[in-house]
């Protein structure tokens, strides 16, 4: 039986009484769930069993485990907690009460808007509870993780949901907590149900040179021991295979550069596990001694070890002449930590950790200030761009480590060191250089911060997330508050200038602002101006949804003059290939609503479906449901730029349209005898919401006045 399993393994490090407790909360938890039966037929106990289980690899504590077997029993046996409380102490009652109200939130089958909102609550919650109790999500990790395993029973729908929320917030959590034993399997099984194709070529390919690779993996190892033998560093070597979902991004990455399956070397990688850390650079010498270090290749995450606690040294070596070989060099006690993380350093005899692991958890108090601040929505946000990504440190000027999400840029910096320096930054110097403010921080940058000595406020292009001035949530909302605790009148008066720029810019006739208000979901104009004025929204979201997303109108004018589309561009009932044209009454572009009239002997003729020949069309049944498939042309598009004439001006211009990956047709430059110049570029743009993206960059190049939209 499994229970004998389990008792097996908890006795291995807990004492007698402990290993009784864990007994009797499955004696308990196997009469409170006889008779029911999970989806998948089998008894309903096997979950809360199988969730014990993975926990008590991580060794955690009995009243963890006693809560694991019995977290389901409030919710579907409809015991009490205070009977819990009575039969098995505070603790585990406490335990049990903290994932199931995390079940409560998850269990719910929600939609749209409110399944965001509900899963942001959930997330917050288990945070929170975290900084309080790590137990409670190890739980749910655990539960998650069982859930996942068994997911097959439900339907296709709800396991592409379950299977998005996992690779989403619980795998890079298991990853942010160190537990990598769960991480990896999370995305295994997510990417199973996500990309069902994808997961099983991937695996079909492991297989077919899996005793190649074993092969060569038992040769290295051998090798290596020998070598290690000699100078009596006692290790022990073995293969690391690497996980499906890590396959799968290797691939998509190797794809972009042109190579296939056969050039990924690394499936198999070495690990070699010594008794100290001296041992470890011995290892590391002898290694780069037998074999060629690959430049570049090496990481010590021994002397920087990664945020989430893991240390090892990381090495790439050219083993047997041209085949790269990656190993990981660590003690026995870093392995440990970074198979478990966290969880490895639970003192269970006392029930809560020890300083080392309050400080390796630190990033999780900071989660409960923000409470009052943020809604759900920003709280899930900050969540996802802030704590569940890749991180870089850099140095202030004092010497300090500050820790940001990979891709922050100085202005988050300002707003981590402090929010008045973020609102009063004018520059910043890295490393010693003037950088752009939207400068992409690396490991080990020295930053320091210019800031004005008046209080001059943020700008509202910080907010535009084209531009890139800011990445982190943290300090977008500190924007955001700034701007909404101005003045609504302001916000108003500052927010119909923009859209006001905005509309001329690209060169759109003025439809109803107060149907666009309903449709962003504000009440009236004023409240969309106010919104557009604070930053709650940007002008870049407001274009595009004018450009796309807009139900056309007969005030509307031609936004791209368009080039002949190719037939492949329309699909006809599903399909494509079929004769079809774009009417020349109303002009059709990507993004209208569309429908297509039946000619005799032309094909399918394409109209707006609000176009006047198809309003009054008597003949109904020649109309026929057409659809945009891949739209592969361009639109010439004509720039007017004014601006303070400078050398490189016209190649700083250029430069962007190059980085979007815009064909420039045609360039004309006229000079005005106080300095300035006017630059028209006609460009080859897929959409007007590219044409916008483009516009707001050339916006803030240095010297420019004014980017408006001219008719071709």
């Amino acid at each position: 039986m499994e229970v004998d399993t389990l008792v097996e393994k908890g006795s291995t490090y807990l004492p007698e009484d402990k290993v009784a407790l864990i007994t009797a909360a499955y004696e308990f938890a196997s009469r409170a769930h006889q008779g029911q039966l999970r989806k998948t037929g089998e008894p309903y106990l096997e979950h809360p069993l199988s969730t014990a289980l993975i926990l008590v690899d991580f060794h955690l504590d009995a009243e963890t485990l006693a809560a694991a077997l019995l977290h389901d029993v409030p919710e579907d046996c409809g015991v009490s907690l205070d009977e819990i409380e009575a039969n098995f102490g505070s603790q585990v009652a406490g335990l049990v009460d903290g994932v199931t109200k995390l079940t409560r939130l998850t269990s719910r089958a929600l939609t749209g808007a409110a399944k965001s909102k509900a899963q942001a609550e959930n997330l917050r919650k288990m945070l929170l509870a975290t900084a309080e109790d790590l137990r409670v999500v190890l739980i749910k990790l655990a539960d998650r993780l069982h859930n996942m395993r068994t997911l097959g029973a439900l339907p296709a729908e709800k396991r592409r949901s379950i299977a998005q929320e996992t690779l989403e917030i619980y795998a890079p959590l298991a990853h942010r907590l160190g537990v990598r034993q769960a991480k990896w399997q999370l995305e295994d099984l997510a990417f199973r149900y996500l990309e069902p194709r994808s997961y099983h070529r991937i695996a079909r390919l492991i297989a077919g040179k899996r005793a190649e690779r074993e092969g060569f993996i038992t040769e290295v190892s051998e090798t290596l021991c020998r070598e290690l033998d000699k100078v009596s560093i006692e290790a022990k070597v073995s293969g690391r295979a690497k996980h499906i979902y890590s396959i799968y991004q290797k691939m998509s990455k190797y794809d972009a550069q042109g190579k296939d399956f056969g050039d990924i070397h690394d499936l198999f990688a070495l690990r070699v596990l010594v008794n100290s850390v001296p041992d470890c650079y011995k290892a590391l010498g002898i290694i780069h001694n037998f074999w060629r270090p690959i430049p570049e290749e090496f990481d010590d995450f021994i002397a920087n070890p990664k945020d989430n606690g893991y240390q090892a040294l990381h090495t790439t070596v050219m083993c047997q002449g041209t085949t790269p070989l990656e190993i990981q060099i660590r003690t026995h006690d870093m392995h440990r930590v970074n198979e478990y993380g966290v969880a490895a350093h639970w003192l269970y005899k006392e029930g809560k950790g020890g300083e080392q692991f309050h400080d390796e958890i630190a990033w999780l108090r900071q989660l409960g200030g923000w409470r009052e601040e943020l809604d759900s929505e920003e709280f899930l946000e900050h969540i996802k761009t802030d704590v569940l990504v890749a991180r870089v440190f850099v140095y202030t000027p004092k010497g300090e480590i500050k820790e940001l999400p990979r891709g922050a840029t100085p202005l988050d910096f300002a707003f981590r060191i402090h929010t008045d320096l973020g609102y009063r930054c004018i520059g910043a110097k890295v490393n010693g250089r003037l950088e752009r403010l939207n400068y992409t921080l690396k490991n080990g940058d020295m930053v320091e911060i210019m800031a004005s000595k008046m209080d001059r406020g943020p700008s509202l292009d910080w907010l535009n997330p084209e531009l890139g001035y800011i990445k982190t949530s943290q300090a977008r909302n500190k924007v955001r508050q700034w701007f909404k605790r101005q003045e609504r009148s302001q916000s108003i008066e500052a927010g119909r200038e923009i859209w006001d720029r905005e509309l001329k810019r690209l060169g759109i006739g003025l439809p109803k602002v107060d149907k666009v208000a309903h449709l962003l979901d504000y009440d009236d104009a004023d409240d969309l101006f106010a919104a557009l004025g604070s930053g709650s929204i940007s002008s870049a979201q407001i274009s595009l949804r004018l450009s796309g997303e807009l139900e056309p109108t007969e005030e509307r004018v031609e936004v791209l003059p368009p080039r002949k589309v190719s037939p492949v561009s329309i699909k006809v009932l599903g399909v494509g290939d079929l004769l079809t044209r774009l009417a020349n009454c109303c002009h059709p572009l990507p993004g209208d609503k569309i429908i297509g009239y039946i000619t005799q002997g032309r094909g399918i003729t394409v109209h707006r479906k609000d176009c006047p020949n198809i309003v009054h069309e008597k003949e109904r049944e020649r109309l026929i449901r057409v659809e945009w498939g891949a739209v592969a042309q361009v639109y010439p598009a004509m720039l007017e730029i004014d601006a303070w004439d400078r050398v490189g001006l016209v190649r700083d211009i250029s430069a962007i349209i190059a980085e979007e990956g815009v064909n420039l047709s045609e360039v004309s430059v006229s000079n005005h005898r106080n300095d300035t110049i006017t630059l028209q570029f006609t460009l080859e743009v897929k959409s007007a919401a590219q044409l916008s993206s483009i516009m707001s960059r050339i916006h803030s190049v240095w010297n420019v006045v004014s980017v408006m939209r001219k008719e071709a």
